[in-house]
């Protein structure tokens, strides 16, 4: 038990273990309420989050856990699934009552094991979306709102992403918090150069999967050239496991395009800011729906003009900047007009992203998202100001309710 003068005991959950987007995010998240908590945070296995965690001063602890993952429509996948959740519940129970007294924040949705488990431990808990599959077939939506309809609170990184899980079940919107993701500067703006002498710098932060469009920022670079625009491309970031396939037919299509000299794929890096500085244009050419956009606003961060998808969360992230572009996804053609535009007014772009990158820092500040953040938190464990809190359903109750919604 906590006892007197102590902190709240707050377990956090996330379901990797590496540094891209989701992970960084977490790592601010769990930072956030350190500041007011006694935090734990359980990862599922081994990764350069645990250091990064570490160093910030936080305690790691590893734990398997079933996470809801594409492999687990396989049927290995899903034998390693139901394997996770059998040997990993017994783990679970004693880390959420050694660790979680006050609560258990769960980041992501594809952790619904962690709510059910925290309802069977008499513990309350948080789920922090960051998912907003819109174009998702019902039953997989369905299933995605498990782990939110579970909790007793419910954080959206967007508006648009509590669009979508409200789409599904909408009287979780009465349960649900919007908090913009925090998302730490570089240590000094730079900004661009200030004539584009040589080639045009194209950059593409983010993983190599179909849905992030590393395909359509090749496109674009081909439709570039043909047009006489001298340019380059770089691609900053590596694949799951499992998509390696994806990456040796990225690779096919740039030698079958001639492009070999002119587009470099540069793996992943924990430390995107110098890649950034050195580039003149992010592309940011997502296909698929995005619950936010974290490399839009790191893009606008550093001061360099964006081209994104115009659509879900990508849009709400690039909204009122005047250096980022939104575009029809998938469309290289007009994809290679709007660098044609940031190339035509260079100077003009490059002044704006400036003084975008001063706003993104102040819209996105890891203090706002502190203090947004703990409270909701506080509210749901009871040790802050009072906030009116639903009394907890049954896990019966909570998935009936999801399956009626939907219908």
């Amino acid at each position: 038990m906590t006892g007197p003068g102590a902190r709240p005991r707050v377990l956090v959950v996330h379901p990797g273990a590496e540094l891209y987007g989701a992970d960084r995010v977490l790592a601010e998240s769990a930072s956030a309420l350190a500041t007011r908590f006694d935090v734990t945070v359980a990862l599922p296995g081994p990764g350069p989050l645990v250091a990064e965690l570490e160093a910030r001063g936080l305690r790691v602890v590893l734990c398997r856990m079933p996470v809801l993952r594409n492999s687990a429509l396989r049927p290995r996948g899903a034998l390693r699934l139901l394997a996770d959740t059998v040997l990993g519940a017994l783990p679970a129970l004693r880390l959420l009552r050694s660790a979680g007294e006050a609560g258990v924040y769960v980041n992501t949705l594809t952790l619904p094991s962690w709510p059910l488990l925290a309802r069977l431990a008499g513990r309350r808990s948080v789920c922090h979306v960051h998912e907003a599959e819109q174009s998702a077939p019902r039953l997989l939506r369905i299933g995605m709102a498990v782990c939110p309809a579970l909790a007793d609170r419910v954080v959206a990184n967007s508006r648009f992403c509590l669009d979508v899980l409200a789409g599904t079940a909408p009287w979780l919107r009465r349960r649900a918090t919007v908090v913009y993701n925090a998302v730490a500067a570089p240590a000094e703006v730079v900004p661009a150069r200030a004539e584009l002498a040589g080639p045009v710098r194209l950059l593409f932060v983010g993983r190599l999967s179909p849905r992030k469009g590393p395909q359509v920022a090749v496109a674009t670079l081909q439709e570039l050239l043909a047009r006489g625009v001298d340019a380059r491309l770089q691609l900053l970031g590596s694949v799951f496991e499992g998509y390696e396939w994806f990456e040796t037919e990225l690779r096919g299509t740039v030698a079958a395009a001639g492009l070999t000299d002119r587009v470099e794929l540069l793996g992943f890096r924990s430390d995107v800011w110098p890649v950034l500085a050195g580039s003149d244009v992010v592309l940011v050419p997502s296909v698929m729906e995005e619950s936010f956009g974290l490399t839009a606003v790191e893009a606008v961060l550093a001061a360099r003009p964006l081209v994104v998808s115009d659509g879900s969360g990508l849009r709400e992230a690039a909204a009122g900047y005047a250096s980022a572009q939104s575009v029809a996804p998938g469309d290289p053609v007009r994809w290679a007009d709007a660098v044609e535009r940031v190339v035509g007014d260079w100077d003009t772009v490059r002044a704006a992203a400036v003084v975008d990158a001063a706003e993104a820092r102040r819209r996105h500040a890891p203090q706002r998202y502190t203090e947004q953040l703990v409270a909701v938190v506080d509210a749901l464990t009871g040790s802050g100001p009072a906030a009116a809190v639903p009394a907890p359903r049954r896990p019966v109750e909570a998935a009936a309710a999801v399956s009626g919604a939907a219908r």
